[in-house]
């Protein structure tokens, strides 16, 4: 018999101030948040892009900082949605019990998810919103067409947004999310483009990369943000929206089974 906790999602307007709670906390705690989601990203531009960049000169026919300001935008976003819907959004479930009180209230569980899907998907618009705009400002960026990174990015946040929320429906505290970073995001950050092109790692390698959400997205940002050629866009974005489509109702059904007993 099927499993009634797995039906399809069914979403309204009702997540809208699910989201509006969320970010009427971040307002709150923005510049503490803003130095984390930021800082780090920008360490690794400097650092590495001007300090490895001085020996390694071009790669794939680029400066290498502006191709790793690229991808760290990218691994920006992701890393922001994947924390947000991870270590707040289980706080929100499993410590402050937020989840329960707006059930309490003409609000389901469907509306919860989404609500948090779409806030993840902000967090990273703002992420990479701010690196483009440094990125800008040191002169990384060729192009108006580099601002079609936003929406790009917004793609991104609800794909990983969702993804964690996987997770979160599944941990039983906050230890078991070093799993997913160490055999998921990991090595997708560090094999999807961010710091090198893909043609440089075996052949094998390639094949499951490509398989990964983390890489269709820097093949998109990328391009716009240097000003070559868009090819394959389609193709590109598909692959992050069904990994997000199909982890939403994953999430939801696990989260009804954890939560609506």
């Amino acid at each position: 018999m099927p499993d009634g906790n797995f039906r399809l999602p069914r979403f309204s307007s009702r997540c809208l101030p699910v989201w509006q709670r969320n970010a009427q906390v971040w307002i709150k705690l923005s510049g503490p948040s803003l130095v984390g989601n930021f800082g780090e990203p920008l360490f690794y531009l400097l650092a590495l892009g001007y300090g490895l960049g001085s020996f390694i000169g071009e790669v794939d026919g680029l400066p290498y900082i502006v191709f790793l300001a690229t991808g760290i935008v990218c691994s920006s976003a992701m890393n922001t949605a994947t924390f947000e819907c991870l270590y707040s959004a289980y706080t929100r479930m499993k410590v402050q019990e937020t989840w329960a009180a707006m059930m309490a209230a003409p609000l389901n569980l469907d509306d919860i998810v989404l609500g948090e899907v779409l806030w993840a998907g902000t967090k990273s618009l703002i992420s990479a919103t701010a690196i483009l705009l440094v990125a800008s400002l040191l002169g990384l960026v060729h192009g108006w067409q580099a601002v079609g990174v936003l929406p790009v990015a917004f793609l991104l946040g609800c794909c990983f947004g969702a993804m964690a929320l996987v997770v979160t429906a599944i941990s039983p505290s906050y230890d078991f999310f070093l799993y997913y970073f160490t055999l998921v995001i990991t090595p997708m950050f560090l094999l999807s483009g961010v710091f090198f092109p893909l043609d440089s790692v075996p052949e094998m390698v390639q094949v499951g990369v490509q398989l990964l959400p983390l890489y269709h997205i820097v093949e998109v940002v990328r391009p716009l943000m240097t000003g070559r050629p868009l090819e394959g866009v389609f193709g590109h974005l598909l692959v992050p929206l069904l990994y997000g489509l199909a982890a939403i109702w994953l999430a939801l059904g696990l989260l009804r089974r954890r939560l609506l007993i």
